[in-house]
């Protein structure tokens, strides 16, 4: 539609053409603003005059003051009331005045003037974690990544809010640092297998004595050593030798099982010879003791009568010995051809045949102690399960040297 459009020069939509109506709009907008300002202007007047009237009449000023009054403890209740504020269980109010810290407020309700004083709830009970990571130099120039998770809690909030403007963030620098010159006095493989509890703790104290110096009012209550991981490029092999070391690891525990199970008996069974080995001894001695108690008794005897104290040892020994035994007698001018299974008889047959060819014969012409010293020989060689009989056999031995020696 075109602006001048013809209607009687009174169209609307001319903005030249209907100047009545703006005019009309605008006078009213003027009025109402004059309007406002007026009843501004009145309002400061009134409350001119009062003041005017309080200072000059006293009994007017009576009925003036009262509402006043009201509006003054209507604002102070009010300014009383929303002084009110509660804090948690969990949490220290910290009560700065004027931007300055005042003091502490316990959990419960509390009271603070407002306007003037300002409290800050700090929770102190609530266990905090701070998460790290990176890719880190080892002491044996290799890449290693890490992640770490700090938990803490704040157990001075004064400290917490004013020591340090960014407390958590000083935190997480000071675990970076700390983590970085751990692991940078460590090796890979140190990192990788038995020495990640003694990383972990190296960095808790690490991290203490970092924030230690600036008083944070946050106590440290564990380090977690997630994960730690060599990279991608040579994780199949370091993954390799984590499975050799977890095998080794296996099969020395099934050693030392293996080990638990078998020593026990061996133990026992070594004690049990030791018992049988001292018993033995202990018997060997009183036998030797009594052996050396006899022979000292026969010794007069032997020296009263040499030829008849050697037989009678001879048959004695003779008696002892065969009695025992199996014997076969036999002939050896006569004939007879025996056939006997000796096997039955002695267990080593062959030993003792030819011991008795070599040995039986006596010597018609030789002395009689030539006699008997062949045949303690003779009973030396033969085969006995007794130790006790084989070492009178040789006590006898011994006691014809000595004779032999005199």
């Amino acid at each position: 539609m075109v602006w001048n459009k013809p209607n009687d020069n009174k169209s609307e939509f001319d903005p030249w053409g209907n100047k009545n109506r703006n005019n009309k709009n605008c006078s009213n907008n003027k009025h109402e603003k004059k309007n406002t300002v007026l009843d501004i202007k009145n309002f400061l007047y009134s409350l001119r005059n009062i003041i005017i009237k309080r200072n000059n009449s006293s009994g007017s000023s009576k009925k003036i003051i009262h509402p006043f009054l009201i509006m003054i403890f209507i604002s102070f209740f009010i300014w009383c009331i929303s002084g009110f504020y509660t804090i948690k269980e969990a949490e220290r109010g910290v009560v700065t005045s004027f931007g300055k810290f005042s003091h502490l407020v316990q959990p419960g309700l509390n009271w603070k003037p407002i306007f003037f004083n300002q409290v800050k709830a700090v929770n102190v009970e609530t266990v905090r974690e701070l998460a790290t990571s990176g890719i880190m130099l080892t002491s044996d120039e290799n890449l290693v990544r890490v992640e770490m998770n700090v938990q803490y809690k704040i157990t001075e909030p004064t400290d917490y809010l004013f020591s340090v403007c960014y407390p958590d963030d000083s935190l997480r620098q000071a675990t970076d640092s700390a983590l970085r010159g751990v692991i940078g006095r460590s090796t890979m493989d140190r990192i990788l297998t038995e020495g990640r509890t003694l990383v972990k703790s190296d960095t808790q104290k690490e991290i203490e004595e970092i924030i230690k110096p600036y008083k944070m009012g946050i106590t440290i209550l564990d380090v977690n050593f997630q994960t730690a991981r060599p990279p991608e490029e040579v994780k199949a092999a370091f993954d390799d030798a984590i499975a050799a070391r977890e095998n080794r690891e296996q099969y020395v525990r099934e050693a030392e099982a293996y080990s638990n199970e078998v020593q026990p008996r061996a133990n026992g069974r070594a004690q049990r010879i030791l018992e049988e080995a001292r018993a033995y001894s202990s018997r060997m001695i009183l036998n030797a003791q009594g052996e050396v108690t006899r022979f000292s008794k026969i010794l007069p005897e032997y020296r009263t009568a040499k030829n008849i104290t050697l037989k009678r040892l001879y048959i004695e020994s003779m008696e002892r010995l065969l009695s025992k035994n199996k014997k076969i007698f036999i002939n050896k001018k006569s004939n007879t051809m025996f056939f006997l299974s000796l096997d039955n008889f002695f267990s080593h047959a062959k030993l003792l045949n030819k011991n008795i060819k070599n040995n039986i014969e006596f010597n018609k012409n030789s002395s009689f102690f030539d006699k008997k010293q062949k045949n303690v020989n003779f009973l030396s060689s033969l085969p006995s399960n007794d130790i006790l009989e084989q070492r009178h056999i040789d006590s006898i031995r011994s006691e014809f040297k000595n004779i032999e020696r005199e």
